[in-house]
């Protein structure tokens, strides 16, 4: 299961040595709904690697803030603090694999 990331544990996490996977959602967003699965699954084989986690952007202003997050779902992909990539909307497993393995 993906982590429950707020602007509170944020820094903590991006912070924690590993990579970061970032998923911004909303509960009525649709295509949300369709990334959930695959962000949870992933969450699971790639556990103690790479720290996943998926951030409400009706709760958490800050971190949205930050990165101007506008559209959702959006993915965001962190490497040693910093962001390197990210997907925005929804995309097949695949593609969030390719980025995921380039953060190894």
């Amino acid at each position: 299961m993906a982590l429950q990331v707020t602007d509170a544990n944020f820094e903590e996490l991006l912070n924690s040595g590993k990579p970061m996977v970032l998923d911004f959602w909303a509960e009525w967003c649709g295509p949300c709904r369709m990334v959930a699965p695959i962000i949870d699954e992933l969450a699971v084989e790639y556990e103690g690697r790479v720290n996943i986690g998926k951030m409400d952007v009706d709760s958490n202003d800050d971190v949205v803030g930050q990165f101007g997050i506008r559209n959702i779902p959006t993915v965001l992909f962190f490497k040693d603090g910093k962001m390197v990539d990210k997907q925005v909307g929804a995309a097949a497993k695949a593609a969030f694999v390719e980025k995921i393995e380039k953060l190894l």
